[in-house]
Parts: C-alpha cells; sequence; structure tokens
C-alpha cells in the first residue's frame, strides 16, 4: 500500500513538472501604440479571451512601439503568409483596396457609434472579401477606434491659412496625404515612432494625432498647442494573413473574428471614457488645448473626396452611419 501511494505521489510529481503544452498556433500583433493607450488594453483582452476560448490552442503575443518594424512592413509580412497582425487604417489598406481609403476621408463622421455601423455593415464586408482576394489579407474586426485627429503645433492655429508652410506628419496614404494638403499644411510622411525626434530635430514643424496616442508618445514635450479640428475620425483594424488565416481550423477563425470584435468594443469605449482625462493630463503638462470652428477645415477638405473618387460613396457611408 505505502508502495502504491509512493508511485502515485511520484507520478502526480512529474506531471506537475512538466512544461506548458505549447499553442498550436500563433499570432504576433504589432502596433504603434504604447501600452497605456486604451486601446493597447483591447488588445491584451483579446489576447486572454482567445487564449482561453480556444483553450490555449492559439497564442497572441503583443509588440507595442512598432516592435515589428513600420506597420507597411508588417502588412507585407502578412501577405506573404507569416503569422502576423497589425493594427491598421484604413488608408494604408487602400494601397490594396481602394475602397478603404474612404475610412480616413476628412470629416465622414464623428465619435465611435456612427462608424462602428460603418465597419460592422454588409456593405463592409464585401470589402473584405474583396481585400482578401486582392491582397491576401484577412482583417479580423475593424472596430478599434482611437478617436478623432488634431492637430499638434508650437504655433496656435484657428484657419487653415495658419499651417501654411508647416511640415506636417502624417501616413503615406493617399487620403491622409490629400487632406493635410487642403488643411494648408505640407504633408510629410514618415513612421509614427520617428514622429517625437523629428519634431525635436526640428524635420517636421507639426503631426496630426489623436489624443491617446500623442500622450502616450509625449508629444506634450515637443509641441505647445493642441487645436481640436477633429478632422479625421480614427477607426482602424485588426489584419491579419488571409494564407496563415485559412490554416486554422474554422472553429478557431470563428473565435478569432468574435473575440476581435468584442475586445475592439472594449477599446473604443476604453478610448471614449480616457479622452476627458488625457485632455486635462495635456493641460497640466502646459500644452494650450484650443477648440476651434473646424467649418474652415471642413470645406476646405471637402473637395478630398471627389478628387480620390468617393463623392458617391461618401454619401452611402454617411446614410449607413445616421441610421
Amino acid at each position: 500500500m505505502k508502495l502504491a501511494l509512493k508511485l502515485l505521489l511520484a507520478a502526480c510529481s512529474f506531471v506537475a513538472l512538466q512544461p506548458a503544452q505549447a499553442a498550436d498556433y500563433t499570432l504576433s500583433i504589432n502596433t504603434a501604440l504604447t501600452t497605456d493607450d486604451p486601446l493597447y488594453k483591447g488588445l491584451e483582452a483579446f489576447r486572454d479571451a482567445v487564449a482561453e476560448r480556444s483553450e490555449g490552442a492559439i497564442e497572441v503575443k503583443l509588440f507595442p512601439n512598432s516592435q515589428l518594424g513600420p506597420d507597411e512592413d508588417v502588412l507585407e509580412q502578412g501577405r506573404a503568409g507569416a503569422p502576423v497582425a497589425v493594427v491598421v487604417d484604413g488608408g494604408r489598406l487602400a494601397v490594396y483596396q481602394e475602397e478603404f481609403g474612404v475610412l480616413g476621408a476628412p470629416y465622414l463622421a464623428s465619435g465611435y457609434e456612427g462608424i462602428r455601423k460603418v465597419v460592422t455593415s454588409p456593405l463592409f464586408e464585401e470589402w473584405v472579401g474583396k481585400l482578401r482576394d486582392s491582397a491576401g489579407l484577412q482583417i479580423l474586426s475593424f472596430n478599434w477606434w482611437q478617436g478623432e485627429r488634431q492637430l499638434w503645433t508650437n504655433e496656435p492655429v484657428t484657419e487653415p491659412a495658419d499651417l501654411e508652410g508647416s511640415r506636417m506628419r502624417t501616413p503615406g496614404a493617399p487620403v491622409w496625404i490629400e487632406t493635410i494638403t487642403a488643411m494648408g499644411a505640407t504633408p510629410t510622411p514618415m513612421p509614427y515612432a520617428e514622429v517625437y525626434s523629428a519634431l525635436q530635430q526640428g524635420v517636421i514643424d507639426s503631426v496630426e494625432a489623436q489624443l491617446p496616442a500623442g500622450y502616450g508618445s509625449k508629444l506634450y514635450e515637443v509641441t505647445k498647442h493642441l487645436t481640436k479640428t477633429g478632422h479625421i475620425n480614427l477607426i482602424t483594424g485588426l489584419v491579419t494573413s488571409a494564407a496563415w488565416f485559412d490554416s486554422l481550423p474554422a472553429e478557431l477563425q470563428t473565435i478569432l473574428r468574435e473575440e476581435a470584435l468584442k475586445a475592439g468594443d472594449t477599446a473604443s469605449y476604453g478610448t471614449r471614457d480616457a479622452l476627458a482625462e488625457i485632455e486635462e493630463q495635456l493641460k497640466a503638462n502646459g500644452m494650450e488645448v484650443a477648440e476651434i470652428d473646424v467649418t474652415p477645415f471642413r470645406e476646405a477638405t471637402a473637395g478630398v473626396y471627389d478628387k480620390l473618387g468617393y463623392g458617391d460613396l461618401r454619401e452611402e457611408l454617411q446614410a449607413i452611419a445616421s441610421e
């Protein structure tokens, strides 16, 4: 009897000392944002929910501060079949499927609720299929709202004329470049990770960014004025490799898409609830925060839609957003 008990205890000890079983699949997610950004909290929720619901079959790894490289590079890795994903805006996806560019067009919608209706609509799901076919990229969900983009400058701004000659960082997608040009500045594309040092060294004069990102990267240390133009309502998506996604069993594909949608809501509502506090923190750090009449900016950028061929699409999407 004693011998049997010793053998049983030894067996239990052996099992307890074994390493945890490795996940069947691993997904590495890249984001330019910092770990204290509300959107990053949503990514953590996604990681944990996927691990639990898949019973450890999928391990999600998070890489903040663009640790895996610029978003464009990670997208190309995904197209090649790598098990990576990136939080990315529609402007960058427009390189592969032009409809996505309209999501970054100026003054399309305000706040989260309206734009969420757009990116969960049957029309948007048609775009998801087109992107798969044309670029080999799979959208898990596109309801990751980062807030409205504002102007971070060292001189006060009240109208487009105040931006004349200002070299303003913006992503390199056509819709962003045309919007910043129409607003009166000189668009200067560069990776977001380089913005702080570029402002510090005078390579650029200004930047347009949403409050959580700007606060997280300490733009208040290298700019003096925040002007609330709200010119772009930044909705982003979690995008991965279609080839990698297709390699998963159907039930794991379902888990990823469903949990991405839930986590996107977590991130977006967290962003919404944090904005007022972030603004107060910016003021406490010495920034001048200005509420202005955005009508001149709205009028100046109205032609961007037609210039990029989005005129008809704007009407359709605004109708969906207002339902």
